[in-house]
């Protein structure tokens, strides 16, 4: 099939001579669909098999099959709900069409009598077999010559609108070589075709093609798109991490404050409580070595639950404040923001250092007065969320951005937090935290412009935590367990998903749960904490638990980061099967902070039977086997790829739609050969390469 002509070679064919976007053509610009590559690489999710005709005889239950056969018989039947049932007949054997949803064009296209060409999945149902809503046409004319794809699409774009507009995009798509010759197949385990005839039949498969291996994505016309976007993730990382490298930054070198005879680090180190473990030294020294010189840092400091990130971030403020600069420190919510805040006080403030606070929820003055100190440089540090990056705050001399959990920021907010810095248009340094590790696979893909610095073990005192999976039935027994640790004088944590009733999901909620244990625990002062609480209230809710006032804290996920509570040493978490792996070790490292024996109760909803799906299973199981946090984001990313793992860095570097860091790491060892070759010896080769791949979205690497 010729794809159809268009009048501009940058706009799928509908929109010639169009003074406005048809609904068709706004739903193409929703997929990101704006260019002829675009269209070209936007590959099918699936294939349906109409090249050939099968015999109902033939078809065994579950393959989804064609066949041509005859209505014999068509009714509409109400019980037990109004559904349109058609028995057709191919002269083999009989098949029901069952339709739930469906219009009267389709009881006149299925009237008795009538031949058509039906695909569905054979089942054997109560009264024979049948088929589901199939798809259905009329019978006759030729059968496809190759498998027909399925491509992801949107409300009002149909899949025939969209096919005809990919096979528009890929006839015009400019898919001239971006890889130099000699590096094409080297060190790969087999050759690579050209993208032209890669992406021509991965659109139109020939039936002698086994459907599994485009399924799979192993066939060799995969591995050329796989290594094509591979090489344009690593050439815009190295890309970005050349540029940066070309950017001036403060050297912050180190100056003895006024009066003594050390350093503000020298003096923070000596105040400290504790000693530093040796990963907290290593990091340390990384930071600084990194700090001291005109090139802007860009670093990923990442370590498990516990492990003192905080602490290293302080004295990297603290070189800062030595060299006479500012420093910013951003969190994604106000209790994070706020446990921070108080930790800081505590170190810097009798070393003679002012911190100022912002949050969204100041009153006008405190905000005011806060403004002015920064915008006079009197205040060294400033402490916030997602306040310290509006337009009114305006810093005297911001030199150390550090972003903690910074993939729950979004890239423009990154970007926002680096514009803070003004002066003779040098860029600050960053410093970006978090506590869910990065395994390295990930490391040398999504991470590859960013140097990383890891704390690998835990400060000496943290007691382990059992971890136990419990059903909801046994939740007498947890309540009973609770009492014991109240007896003690500790403190208990009470996780719930929801904060009030839903009708569409069936979860206890946290003001259920605040309730029933307030009933069950009398003479316990119970508390509820959760999102939508004012921030003063919150902040109360969080003094009387921090103070010992309360026993048990129901809330929801709004304590996963921030929170520090030695004294409390149990965590129960409702519905445990329906959080993400990564965010159930956050909240288990709540508890383990003291010296007392902790323990973790993951309660799972059992119903009328077990409900527990093979990958709430799969993450209940890696809980209770390690609470090594490198471990947990290793299974994490084989449970849920690197998609989802990554969070809001999706919404900036572009995630890999094709690849597979889990199979493909051959060609991601030969994108990161191959990548400053390119940049170095074919710029104009890579230049394209990025262009085609990335489009404007490689801006977004700067963060």
């Amino acid at each position: 099939m010729s794809p159809p002509a268009a009048s501009s070679p940058k706009a799928p064919p509908a929109a010639a001579g169009l003074p406005q976007k048809s609904s068709a053509q706004k739903a193409l610009d929703k997929l990101g669909l704006r260019r002829d590559i675009d269209l070209a690489l936007h590959l099918p999710l699936r294939y349906e098999d109409e090249t050939r005709i099968t015999r109902l005889a033939d078809a065994r239950d579950g393959d989804t099959v064609q066949i041509e056969a005859q209505v014999t018989h068509s009714e509409l039947v109400f019980r037990p709900r109004r559904q349109l049932r058609v028995t057709v007949d191919d002269g083999s054997d009989t098949c029901v069409l069952r339709f739930i949803n469906f219009y009267p064009s389709h009881q006149k296209a299925l009237s008795v009598g009538a031949r058509v060409r039906v695909r569905g999945e054979i089942r054997g149902g109560f009264a024979g077999r049948e088929m589901v809503h199939p798809g259905f046409k009329a019978a006759g004319g030729d059968l496809p010559a190759a498998f027909t794809p399925v491509y992801p699409t949107v409300a009002g774009l149909p899949q025939a609108y969209l096919r005809k507009a990919v096979l528009s995009g890929l006839a015009r798509a400019d898919l001239s070589e971006t890889l130099p010759p000699d590096y094409l197949n080297k060190n790969l385990p087999q050759p690579l075709s050209s993208l032209r005839e890669a992406l021509q039949f991965l659109h139109n498969p020939t039936p002698d093609v086994m459907l599994a291996t485009l399924e799979d994505r192993s066939h060799p016309a995969w591995q050329r798109l796989k290594a094509e976007e591979l090489l344009a993730q690593q050439l815009s990382q190295l890309q970005a991490r050349r540029v940066r490298a070309a950017m001036r930054a403060p050297a912050l070198t180190r100056q003895v404050m006024a009066g003594t005879q050390c350093t503000l680090h020298e003096q923070l180190l000596e105040r400290l409580p504790f000693r530093l473990t040796a990963a907290q030294q290593r990091v340390g020294s990384e930071i600084d070595a990194d700090l001291q010189k005109n090139i802007p840092m860009h670093r990923l400091l990442q370590g498990d639950v516990g492990s003192g990130k905080t602490v290293v971030a302080a004295l990297a403020a603290a070189r800062c404040m030595d060299a006479g600069w500012q420093c910013a420190l951003m969190a994604p919510t106000e209790i994070l923001a706020e446990q921070h805040f108080r930790k800081l006080i505590s170190w810097l403030e009798p070393l003679g250092i002012q911190t100022a606070w912002l949050t969204g929820s100041q009153k006008a003055k405190e905000r005011r007065e806060a403004l002015a100190m920064i915008e006079s440089g009197a205040a060294g540090l400033v402490v916030g969320t997602h306040a310290v990056i509006q337009d009114k705050v305006v810093f005297k001399n911001l030199a150390l951005a550090i972003i903690d959990e910074q993939h729950r920021f979004g890239v423009a907010q990154r970007l926002a937090l680096r514009s803070k810095m003004t002066q003779g248009g040098e860029e600050p340094h960053l410093l970006m935290m978090t506590a869910t590790p990065i395994p390295r696979t990930l490391a040398m893909s999504y991470y590859a412009d960013l140097d990383v610095s890891t704390i690998d073990e835990l400060p000496p005192g943290r007691t382990p935590i059992v971890t136990k999976v419990v059903a909801d039935a046994r939740r007498d027994e947890v309540v009973e367990r609770i009492r014991g640790q109240l007896a003690e004088g500790r403190q208990v944590y009470w996780v719930c998903p929801l904060i009030e009733e839903s009708e569409s999901v069936d979860l206890i909620n946290a003001t259920q749960t605040l309730e029933a244990l307030t009933a069950a625990l009398p003479g316990t002062q119970v508390g509820l904490l959760h999102s939508r609480m004012p921030p003063l209230e919150k902040k109360a809710v969080m003094a009387l638990f921090t103070s010992g006032q309360l026993g048990v804290l129901v809330s929801t996920t709004v304590i996963e980061v921030g929170v520090d509570v030695p004294n409390a040493s149990l965590m129960v978490i409702e519905h445990a099967e329906r959080f993400g792996l990564s965010q159930l070790h956050q909240l288990r490292g709540r508890v383990g902070r003291g010296a007392a024996a902790s323990a973790c109760v993951l309660l799972y909803s059992t119903g009328e039977a077990p409900r527990l799906g093979e990958t709430a299973r799969a993450r209940l199981k890696a809980m209770v086997d390690t609470q090594d946090g490198f471990e947990i984001a290793r299974r994490d990313l084989e449970i849920r790829g690197p998609g989802e793992f990554l969070g809001a860095r999706q919404s900036g570097a572009p995630l890999l739609r094709f690849a597979d860091l889990a199979t493909d790491s051959a060609l991601l060892a030969w994108a990161r050969v191959l990548a400053p070759v390119m940049l170095d010896r074919y710029a104009d080769l890579a230049h394209r390469h990025i262009l085609r791949w990335l489009g404007g979205r490689a801006e977004f690497l700067k963060a």
